[in-house]
């Protein structure tokens, strides 16, 4: 019986440990919805393609980025109204800490692949080389700061900032991978050796 008792409340702790670190209303349905609006969105954007108009001005990508905005926007709507509704059976909230880590999370990446599409229209992709570096390799300490000390992600955003410049500015390109790989790394291992390492002998 005791056992039992223990196992029972080793299930609670882990349950109370899930909801305190995951947000786990997301609607399925939304899901779902979210794919049937990329088919739409898709369809819209073949048919443009195909079109008189973009054959005759290849380079004229508004309607792809306003189908992906509409598309995208729709999706967006749709989550949170579903989600709401399934949160508030379960007595979570839409603005806790969680949910908003988990949208931040998500969103963030999104954000940078929408400049690094702009980029790719504007500017000619073989000068993209350092921006492109420069924010995957942000994006990747950022994701890793979860594992090890938080301050990374300081030195990620930072290179993904000068990352996003040195798209639409590739002729600094050089600049902005040295000011990023080089000074950032020396300012953040400063300062982490300050904060961590230098009153432990």
């Amino acid at each position: 019986m005791s056992n039992e008792k223990h196992i029972q409340d080793l299930k609670e702790i882990r349950s109370m440990m899930e909801h305190s670190t995951r947000f786990l209303s997301l609607s399925g349905m939304s899901g779902v919805m979210a794919g049937v609006y990329a088919l739409v969105g898709a369809y819209l954007a073949n048919n443009y393609a195909n079109g008189d108009h973009f054959k005759e001005y290849p380079n004229h990508q508004l309607p792809f980025l306003l189908i992906g905005l509409g598309v995208m926007a729709a999706a967006l709507i749709t989550g949170v109204i579903l989600t709401y509704f399934k949160a508030r059976k379960s007595n979570q909230t839409l603005l806790d800490k969680t949910a908003l880590r988990m949208v931040a999370h998500i969103g963030f990446p999104m954000l940078v692949g929408a400049f690094f599409w702009l980029a790719l229209v504007y500017t000619p992709s073989v000068n993209l080389t350092a921006g492109v570096f420069l924010i995957f390799y942000g994006l990747g300490l950022i994701n890793g700061s979860k594992y090890t000390v938080n301050d990374i992600r300081f030195l990620g955003f930072f290179d993904v900032i000068l990352g996003i410049i040195a798209l639409f500015f590739p002729e600094h390109g050089l600049y902005l991978w040295a000011a990023g790989f080089g000074l950032g790394h020396i300012v953040y291992g400063t300062y982490v050796w300050a904060k961590y390492e230098r009153n432990n002998g």
